[in-house]
């Protein structure tokens, strides 16, 4: 299949770019950089634009047969100090990219969706079918969004797979692709900086949350198990069918959890400090897996070792 990759050139469109092109499909990547990083889709055709220029766009989709999105902003306390940015972009921009499928004929479409739709969920392990009910700006452009492609799917017919992402980490196997963001605020990546000296030391937000040991627990997905299910739910597509979906393990770790074990693939000591919770940080964000397991018959594959240990291979090409 010929596949549109819009924001190909970001932290989890470049690596499902890589695994699209190792199960035989054929890929396009559109992104306008604003965010994403050339080098990052080395290999592959870039077309740079943004999604909300349709005289680039148009001529884009005209080659393809289906798209995956992924060009949206995504920083939470950004999305609260300028929401403008984030319903221009997140909602505004991609309804001009739907109706441009719309116009050109395309209809199999992936999204890049999160479980900040959910908010603060009313139960953990959290399932699809729960209310959503989003905390902030970014969570609200993406529901918004969901909305949006529930009513194109009915009114034009676009098959869609909604992929609700938990916490995407990790990095390509090979070390040549990893994450880069700027600014960085991943725990992981954050934790080497402040093992490389790049910061002074990292931020645990509060650690007297109702968990084990009193930090926030995060279901951590490695982006390689990550990327793979975007192309199961490519070929969910044929059937003619659309789904809302989970990404997750089902597994949570902790704060603290995640530092030791970045202490010990990377046998280095991580300097923390501990400062007050953040606003709107639930205690505990957990997948329930088990709708994507019986829908796609995927499951992850990949360990928290594995995501820090990638990450750490990144990490370490950055010198």
């Amino acid at each position: 299949m010929r596949v549109l990759v819009i924001g190909g050139a970001g932290y989890i469109g470049s690596h499902t770019a890589r695994v699209l092109r190792r199960k035989g499909h054929e890929v396009l990547i559109y992104d306008n950089l604003c965010t994403g990083y050339a080098e990052l889709a080395n290999g592959f055709e870039l077309i740079q634009a943004d999604i909300a220029a349709k005289a680039q766009l148009a001529p884009a989709l005209k080659r393809v047969d289906a798209v995956m999105h992924f060009a949206a902003h995504a920083y939470v306390g950004e999305s609260v100090s300028n929401p403008r940015k984030y319903f221009h972009n997140n909602v505004n921009a991609g309804l001009i990219l739907l109706d441009t499928m719309v116009d050109v004929g395309v209809n199999k479409f992936i999204f890049s969706s999160t479980c900040a739709v959910y908010g603060t969920p009313t139960k953990v392990p959290i399932p699809e079918d729960i209310p959503r009910q989003p905390l902030n700006p970014y969570g609200a452009t993406k529901l918004a969004f969901e909305f949006a492609l529930e009513a194109y799917g009915r009114a034009y017919d676009i098959r869609w797979v909604s992929f609700r992402y938990f916490n995407a980490a990790g990095a390509d196997a090979d070390g040549t692709i990893g994450e880069m963001h700027e600014p960085e605020t991943h725990l992981i990546p954050v934790a080497f900086e402040a093992i490389k000296g790049k910061r002074g030391a990292l931020d645990i937000f509060g650690n007297d949350y109702p968990t084990p040991d009193g930090t926030c627990i995060r279901d951590y997905i490695h982006i390689s198990d990550l990327a793979e299910a975007h192309v199961l739910g490519l070929e969910y597509l044929e059937k003619g069918e659309s789904v809302a979906l989970n990404l997750g393990t089902g597994k949570g770790s902790s704060v603290k959890e995640v530092i030791t074990m970045v202490e010990k693939v990377s046998g280095k000591k991580v300097p923390s400090r501990l400062g007050p919770r953040r606003q709107g940080d639930p205690p505990e964000l957990v997948a329930d897996p088990r709708k994507v397991a019986k829908v796609l018959n995927w499951k992850p594959t990949r360990s928290l070792e594995d995501i820090v240990s990638t990450a750490w291979k990144w990490a370490e090409r950055q010198k």
